[in-house]
């Protein structure tokens, strides 16, 4: 660290910031938005900038502690769960080196909960919602050594005591500078997941307010969007630039504007652009889309449309503050997605406050009858986990579940393997081996390549027809078709980083 006297205080005189970012997928790796958003204003204020990503740098720790020596701060961004376990594990070894060396956090957990994250007594600051421009002016009097009690947006510790300054107000999407893709290193991500992709944001927040999700907590629930015009620009030329042959598109809600939607699909075809492109959306604005409106979209590269189904179950959907979702609108969506060439992908929440026995099976003969009567629809499942900022998480302790008490303790908080007071033991262990078999019962298309070879699809195919008989008669006694198909799937695709430290085991057998 660098240090000069001016008038009795001490200023860092370096310019360069070192960010980290933990592993979450390894198989679906890419640049972090989040990182890149901030990093835009510093760039053009001067400073120079490190970005470490644990998925792709070997021996990232010794990586970390080495660019730090000559650095103003370190920035880490992250979520709830697994990331925060390598986060917790970096700043505990920079503090190690250099006590006084300032650790800012950002991203959606330490904006969700501020106050339990700054507790650690291994963090500095951290930064709260939009960070673009907090994040600078914290920098700017880091390295001036003066009080930063005027930044909105953020928390700091003072003689033992937590601050946390005022909110800093949204602004427009359309008003925030572009995100700095060229500190990425795709050709590292490429290596990693087989394919060259990015993720990217046109539009914040959604007016519904689904019991389970946390964008209003951060967002709230006024939509704002970038224009056509811009989408088109950014997305051809971020493509061409860094020759991806995909973009996640991870607004919450693509489609709640449909005329954007078409305009974007417009300039696409007119741009001639040659990437594909995927969108999240709730069923009820897919519904509205015409057979028109998607040829327009798959002429357009649109390649995916994600949508959060989230259950079978009216009761369940009803408790989620979702009962304007219609089954046959969901249908509909699917028949005319494949018409398209687009592929329609549904989420589901299982175990969901509310939900038994029987509305589980509702949820599961729907998957089932879905993907059958829609071949080449898909699934993904997760097990519902209160998160902070959703509109369940204030009933958490009413429902009898035991929050976190410590930055450190939400690293195992992860919908892949919770456990809840209504979902433990065999019951639990029942809904993960449900969960396997569903995978392997109908494909499904990751973001990273697949690297399955023709005899082990085939092989995998011939699996996948005793594991629908298995659902449909909820029978998972002896369950071979798993244990051949992890040992099929070894010598294939990656497996996630996070399945290399699973939260909990899933067994090699459950009850009926």
């Amino acid at each position: 660290m660098l240090f000069q006297r001016n008038g009795g205080h001490s200023v860092r005189t370096s310019r360069k910031i070192v960010f980290f970012f933990p592993s979450f997928a390894s198989s679906e790796a890419t640049a972090p938005l989040g990182i890149l958003a901030v990093a835009t204003p510093l760039i053009r204020a001067g400073f120079e900038i490190v970005l470490i990503d644990s998925t792709i740098t070997p021996d990232f720790k010794n990586r970390v502690l080495e660019e730090v020596k000559n650095a103003l701060c370190l920035g880490v961004s992250l979520v709830t769960g697994p990331m925060i376990r390598e986060t917790v594990e970096i700043a505990k070894a920079v503090k190690a080196w250099s006590p006084d060396f300032p650790i800012v956090l950002g991203g959606w957990h330490p904006s969700l909960l501020p106050k339990q994250t700054l507790e650690a007594p291994y963090l500095d600051y951290i930064v709260r919602g939009q960070g673009e421009e907090s994040f600078l002016e914290l920098v700017q009097h880091l390295q001036s050594g003066s009080a930063p009690d005027f930044v909105p947006g953020i928390g700091f510790k003072r003689d033992g005591r937590l601050v946390m300054t005022p909110e800093r107000p949204l602004r427009p999407l359309a008003e925030m500078p572009p995100k700095a893709y060229h500190i990425a290193d795709f050709d590292a991500y490429e290596r990693k997941c087989g394919r060259r992709w990015a993720m990217y944001t046109s539009s914040l927040a959604c007016p519904f307010n689904c019991a389970y999700c946390t964008n209003a907590g951060v967002y709230g629930r006024k939509w704002n969007a970038l224009p056509p015009e811009q989408f088109v620009e950014e997305t051809v030329d971020l493509s061409r630039r860094y020759a991806l042959d995909m973009i996640w598109v991870v607004d919450d809600n693509f489609l709640v504007d449909m005329d954007r939607a078409r305009g974007i699909a417009d300039g696409l075809v007119r741009e001639d652009s040659h990437f594909q492109w995927s969108i999240q959306a709730t069923s009820n604005v897919v519904a509205r889309l015409t057979p028109e409106d998607l040829r327009m979209l798959r002429r357009a590269g649109l390649q995916q449309i994600c949508q959060g189904v989230d259950s079978g179950s009216p009761t369940v959907l009803k408790a989620m503050n979702k009962d304007w979702q219609d089954f046959d609108s969901i249908y509909e969506s699917a028949a005319r997605c494949l018409e398209a060439g687009i592929r329609p992908s549904f989420n589901i929440i299982f175990a969901f406050p509310g939900e038994g026995r029987n509305e589980r099976r509702e949820t599961i003969d729907f998957m089932m009858n879905v993907c059958r009567r829609f071949p080449g629809a898909e699934f993904w499942t997760n097990i519902f986990t209160p998160y902070p900022g959703s509109p369940i998480f204030s009933k958490a302790t009413e429902l009898g579940i035991e929050l976190p008490a410590s930055l450190e303790a939400w690293a195992d908080y992860f919908p892949r393997y919770t456990r809840l007071p209504w979902l433990n033991g065999r019951e639990h262990d029942r809904l993960q081996v449900t969960r396997d078999y569903l995978r392997v019962a109908f494909d499904r298309i990751p973001i990273g390549a697949d690297k399955r070879g023709k005899i082990t699809r085939l092989m995998q195919k011939c699996i996948s027809l005793p594991a629908r008989w298995r659902l449909d008669h909820d029978m998972y006694r002896m369950p071979v078709e798993l244990w051949l198909n992890n040992k099929l799937k070894q010598y294939t695709a990656m497996k996630p980083a996070v399945d290399a430290k699973r939260l909990a085991n899933t067994p090699a057998e459950a009850a009926c």
